[in-house]
């Protein structure tokens, strides 16, 4: 999906920009990935008494990783997004791997 590039790339700007802090991409996904565990909890356990296991989100934390490394190493908006938006495709699947493969 377009928005799980485009949030931690205007939070990762906002960081770098204002506060020096190459971290803004994980950041932005550390509080996604909460904000979607407590979506889970409540919405899907506790209302519709939906199993948890059934939803499992995708992991995209080693993208962000990767993406603010890309910022940190390079110091530059265009190269981060070139090397570093392909990075944040190409990780996707081996991040998920674990939970894919059995």
């Amino acid at each position: 999906p377009i928005l799980l590039i485009t949030f931690p790339a205007a939070s990762q700007y906002f960081m770098w920009e204002k506060m020096r802090l190459p971290i803004g991409a994980t950041f932005c996904i550390l509080t996604l990935h909460f904000g979607q565990w407590m979506n889970r909890v409540f919405n899907f356990y506790m209302w519709a008494w939906f199993p948890v296991n059934f939803t499992t989100p995708g992991l995209m934390i080693p993208s962000a990783i990767f993406l603010d490394v890309m910022l940190m190493m390079t110091g530059s908006y265009m190269f981060t997004a070139l090397f570093g938006g392909m990075g944040w495709s190409l990780l996707f699947y081996p991040s998920n791997w674990v939970w894919l493969a059995p």
